[in-house]
């Protein structure tokens, strides 16, 4: 196993993949249905059908496959979600928004939450999980996206706690009805500048979905929108929670959208990198 894991790694090092080793250990684990802690150990024999599949899985993984896509499940906020190329892959940086939604429930318990693009279910779920008493509602333009965070939401217990409505933010697009009112409202956006789509790795450039991270000219076409509706839908002081790119919240972009809206921004929260990455705000009357 040693010899397989040791081949893989130097092919995928060939190919500018960081992670190498690490990525090899998790196939070859996916692979054989074993840990990554066996694989390291190597002290299992490897049967041909295990063999052939840790092959397509290399090969998924040399032309930049996201591993969380090979794989088929991610980990965020120390929840396992499905993933596949229909979503975003959830990010360490989003669990901010989590928490913060987590922080206001705290202060009302039987908060009603809405999660806007939510993509595999990561951030509606989470917070769902962690506050037993919230209700929330997540909405996506795509419907493949609401069929995995359905999913997921059944598979973490918590479908009678979360409804998924299709919706290009604010505006239903399943003929329902419309949206109300919120304690929480809560995005991680498509945050990206178009002309920044050529300049990232090819993991997110080729196989991330593109409806989930370009945001026209500037990276503030969805970021406005939800700004500009989120006054109509906030319950009294309730508070909008957005994660946005570090250089939109350093130049006071998003503050400016958010202020025009009739909101003002009560805190900018950073990242483990240092920079600015979450946005809270809450109607300019409360």
């Amino acid at each position: 196993m040693w010899l397989k894991i040791d081949e893989a790694a130097r092919r995928l090092a060939a190919c500018g993949i960081e992670s190498a080793r690490l990525d090899a250990q998790l196939l070859m684990a996916a692979a054989a249905g074993i840990t990554r802690e066996a694989a390291v150990t190597g002290s299992i024999e490897l049967s041909p059908a295990t063999l052939d599949n840790f092959e397509t899985m290399i090969a998924r993984r040399e032309r930049r496959e996201p591993i969380a896509y090979i794989l088929g499940h991610k980990e965020f906020y120390s929840i396992d979600f499905e993933v596949s190329s229909a979503v975003l892959i959830p990010r360490p940086e989003t669990e901010i928004v989590v928490a913060a939604a987590l922080e206001v429930v705290a202060g009302a318990p039987d908060a009603r939450v809405l999660d806007i693009g939510t993509g595999s279910g990561a951030i509606a779920i989470a917070i769902a999980v962690n506050a037993p008493r919230a209700r929330v509602t997540a909405v996506d333009i795509s419907a493949d996206a609401i069929v995995h965070a359905s999913r997921n939401a059944q598979h973490h217990r918590v479908e009678d706690r979360v409804t998924f409505r299709r919706a290009d933010c604010f505006e239903i697009l399943d003929g329902g009805p419309a949206l109300g009112s919120f304690e929480v409202i809560v995005s991680n956006p498509p945050y990206l500048d178009d002309a920044e789509i050529a300049a990232l790795e090819p993991e997110v450039r080729a196989f991330e979905p593109r409806l989930a991270i370009s945001a026209g000219a500037g990276g503030l076409d969805i970021l406005r929108r939800i700004a500009a509706g989120a006054p109509r839908h906030l319950a009294g002081d309730g508070e909008l929670i957005v994660e946005v790119a570090a250089a939109q919240a350093t130049k006071a972009a998003v503050a400016k959208l958010v202020e025009e809206a009739g909101l003002r921004v009560v805190s900018v929260i950073n990242d483990l990198a240092g920079h600015p990455r979450v946005v809270r705000a809450r109607s300019s009357r409360a």
